[in-house]
């Protein structure tokens, strides 16, 4: 069962509403002593349904969820489509685009917002297993980017992360940068991939993914990390990868 309702992020697009998702497995009902972990997710439209997707392809996570009856809630929320907002909101650094305009990364005023409005919001209202363990963050492209981010600037709130394709190209050094002075605990999970087919698209994915992933290393972070066969940047390739990051992440 998905439910829809609006919010609003004052400090990012004011008393403009944006939908938010929360998916709650078929045992919540029944069951109405059980807790769950809860997976938080970027772009939230593209999450469930096909009708709600930018291009008309979700993830499909709603019928994985169900089909493989996962004891989880899994909380995603609307992205701002308005101009470069979405590039804005969901990078935690300022950079240069393909474009050569400056995008003034207000990332950590959204990881702010998720971590200190929208899960105490979650927390309160549902069943949920509020505890670092179980608090889980995930996207992909450029909420992959953010996704890690979570799970390392923020990693005393998220123990496990799954970064689709992330975004590291965006601005690499910046990412180690971030990385690297993150205080990272060693039983953080973080499943890492990219496309084979979009390895290519920017100059320095290749440098920057295998950069990033020998400083998590370093760091003891128990890393997943691959180059998915024929995978490419959209939400068809992603969909196919759920069953794996959902393994690597223990869910």
């Amino acid at each position: 069962m998905v439910k829809k309702w609006n919010v609003t992020i004052p400090k990012l697009s004011g008393d403009k509403e944006r939908r938010a998702y929360i998916y709650l497995p078929e045992s919540y009902e029944k069951n109405p002593d059980k807790r769950y972990p809860v997976m938080y997710m970027f772009d939230g439209h593209n999450v469930f349904f096909d009708e709600d997707a930018t291009y008309g392809k979700s993830w499909g996570m709603n019928k994985y969820l169900v089909e493989n009856k996962k004891e989880l809630i899994v909380v995603g929320v609307e992205c701002n489509h308005e101009g470069n907002n979405r590039l804005i909101e969901y990078s935690p650094m300022t950079y240069q685009n393909s474009e050569h305009n400056k995008i003034k990364g207000k990332g950590s005023v959204y990881m702010n917002w998720l971590v200190n409005t929208l899960k105490p919001y979650v927390d309160a209202n549902y069943r949920t297993l509020p505890d670092r363990r179980n608090s889980i963050i995930a996207g992909s492209s450029m909420g992959g980017l953010m996704a890690l981010y979570g799970a390392t600037v923020y990693n005393h709130v998220f123990q496990r992360g799954a970064c689709l394709s992330p975004s590291l190209w965006v601005a690499p050094g910046k990412v180690l940068e971030m990385v690297a002075r993150a205080h990272i605990r060693r039983d953080t999970t973080i499943y890492m991939d990219y496309g084979e087919l979009e390895m290519f698209n920017h100059a320095a994915n290749q440098e920057a993914m295998i950069s990033t992933a020998h400083l998590l290393m370093t760091k003891r972070v128990n890393l997943a990390l691959r180059i998915v066969p024929g995978g490419n940047h959209s939400e068809v390739s992603w969909e196919k990868q759920i069953p794996i990051f959902m393994e690597c992440l223990g869910l």
